[in-house]
Order: structure tokens, then sequence, then C-alpha cells
């Protein structure tokens, strides 16, 4: 039982290696056709992507099969589980391929890409179908340290990417708007497939040593903005908050019921710039009854001025009914309409209908 056990893991692990060969020859041969304007090679890529679609459901039914089946576990259950995790990949692999050769095939008999970008292409072509053979090598022999090196190659296709963005942007592009959404799609198509490339080299990575590899710490794509950044951000703000509600104090303000500040010298807490602000306005101020001569109101904690003031509510009471009421004016609610009661005859209200209900226990009618 455990040799049969064996054999399949290891037929499992031969076929997620075809499917990422077959991709990368997709890949390999669809560059082809894109720099000779080769129609047939290119109907050689969308039809041998079937192929890899046939390829990913049976290595999908595999894994299904042998952890409802063999139940493994450690290292084997760390293969299955990958093995599953990576069909997309290697499925998005192809259907890359086959995107650059539905270009190909829509501009037949002309050529997709003009003269000076012909280049990148070659090379982007190149480095991605290097890190398809790569990605292969490392799912036979699993390899960590080669896994490793994936991502470095990877940072060649993104440069050639953001280059070729620079040359669609300057005056001097004079291929059309056609031309230049080609250039766009067929780069990012090329970025991905080196992507998945990396992402099947992380997944060995991780079966081999059971530990999902680190992000590098001068990844663009995953820097932000550490605690300590905020945090220090916060503390300046606040600081100058108090320091002008200070000054504003020593100027003859007070502090009211509610926590509002009123009086005092609005210049002094309101001269200088915030952080939230341009140094026009101060703390609130409830002098003046024109909105737009009133200081902008700021948050009592960051400094900011509020975008849209909260309007005044009050408790206001009917004289005629004595009914209070919360609203923004002085106008009481509209009185609802009473409507009449339906009648089935004149003088005599509709009898109300009466179900006949049975004996109920538990909640059920028996």
């Amino acid at each position: 039982m455990r040799l049969v056990y064996s054999e399949e893991l290891a037929d499992l692990a031969t076929s997620m290696a075809g499917m990422c060969s077959l991709a990368t020859d997709n890949m390999e041969l669809a560059t082809h056709a894109l720099l000779q304007a080769d129609l047939p090679s290119a109907e050689k890529v969308l039809e041998s992507n079937s192929e890899i679609t046939q390829l990913a459901s049976e290595n999908e039914e595999r894994g299904f099969a042998l952890l409802a089946l063999q139940a493994p576990v450690a290292r084997d259950l760390r293969q299955v589980v990958t093995s599953i995790q990576l069909v997309q990949d290697l499925v998005r692999m192809g259907t890359l391929g086959s995107h650059v050769a539905k270009i190909v095939r829509r501009r037949h008999p002309e050529a997709v890409l003009p003269e000076p970008v012909n280049g990148y292409f070659a090379e982007m072509g190149r480095v991605a179908v290097s890190l398809g053979r790569a990605a292969t090598e490392v799912l036979l022999n699993r390899d960590a340290d080669q896994a490793a090196t994936l991502a470095e190659q990877d940072d060649a296709v993104d440069d050639l990417r953001r280059h070729l963005f620079t040359l669609l942007t300057v005056r001097e592009w004079k291929y059309g708007v056609a031309a230049a959404v080609d250039v766009t799609l067929l780069a990012r198509y090329y970025e991905r497939f080196a992507d998945h490339a990396v992402e099947v080299a992380q997944r060995v990575i991780f079966l081999a040593t059971g530990e999902y590899p680190t992000i590098r710490e001068d990844d663009p794509e995953h820097l932000a903005v550490p605690n300590s950044e905020l945090v220090r951000r916060f503390t300046e703000t606040d600081k100058n908050f108090q320091e002008r509600r200070a000054r504003r104090l020593e100027s003859g303000g007070s502090l009211s019921a509610n926590g509002k500040l009123t009086g005092g010298d609005a210049g002094a807490a309101g001269g200088e710039t915030s952080a939230g602000g341009d140094g026009s306005g101060g703390d609130d101020d409830d002098t003046g009854t024109d909105p737009a001569s009133q200081p902008r109101r700021l948050t009592p904690h960051t400094g900011f001025p509020l975008t849209h003031p909260e309007p005044p509510r009050f408790l206001a009471t009917e004289p005629e009914s004595g009914r209070s009421f919360c609203a923004h004016s002085t106008a009481p609610p509209a009185q609802p309409t009473p409507r009449p009661h339906r009648l089935s005859h004149p003088g005599t209200r509709k009898p109300p209908r009466v179900r006949p209900v049975g004996p109920v226990r538990c909640g059920a009618v028996l």
C-alpha cells in the first residue's frame, strides 16, 4: 500500500512539472509568433492551451484523492496541498501565453510591435522563458536554494516593463494608440508570467523547508508605513494642537461647560501652520452669527478642520399640544392625516377574522 502511495506522489510531482514545462514552451512559441508575426505558431499555442487545462483538472483530482484516501502527513501533506495550490498558477502561466498568441492572431498579417520595442520584448521573452525553465527544474529537484534565486531574476522583467512605460509616455511616441495599448498589455502578460514562475518557486521553498519565504525589505510592492512613523505623526499633531490651545488660554480664552474654548485671541492660536490646516484658522469660537465669518472648527484630538460642522440641535415644544421634539428648526413636524376605517356597511365595523386553533403541544398545532 505504501509503495503505491509513493508512486502516486511521484506521478503527481512529475505531472506538475510537465504542466510548467508545457506552459513555458507555449510562452516561448508565442514570443516567436509575436516577433515574427507567425500565425501558425500562434495557432499552435492556442491549441495546446486546452491540454494544460486537462492536466490541471487531472492533477486536482489526484490531489483530492490522495487527501481523502491516504491521509498524508508532514512533508507528504505539504506536497499534496502545494500541488493543489500550484495548479492555478500553472494554468495562469499557460493562459498568459495564449493571450500573447491571441494578439498576434488579431493583428495578422500586420506586425504587432513597432520596430523600436522589438528588442525589449525579445529580452522579456527570454527572461520569462528562463524563469519558466528554472521553475520546472525546481519542481523536480525541490532545491530551496535554487528556488530562492528566481525572485532576483524577476527584477529584470520588472525593469523592462517600467522602461517600456516610459517610452509610451514621451511625445516622441508616434505609433498610435492601438500600438501603445498592445505594448502595455503584452508587457503586463510577460511580467505576470514571470511573477507566477516566482510564485511556483516560493511554494517549492515551503514544500522543502516547511516555512514560507520572507518578503524582501526592498520590494516596493510590500513597503508600508511602520507603526513608529504613525505614532510620530500623531504625537507631532497633538503637540501642535496643545500648543495652540495653551496660547489661546493665555490670551484670555476660557473653557465652557461643554469643553469648548471661547474668547481669547484667535490669531494667537491660528497664526501658525498646523499639520492639518493652512494656518488661517484657530480653535472653536462661538462669536459671530455668520458661518463664513467664523474660524474653522477643529477636532479636539488631531487639530484637523471639520469639513461639515454639525448643525445645532435643540428640543422644541409645541404650544397647543405640549409635544416635544428634536429638530434643526423651530417648525414642528407635520401632523399625519388620519385614515378612515374601512367599514363593511355604514355605522358598523368589519368584524375581526378569527382563526380556529386546535390544541397546541410543544409549539405545534395537533
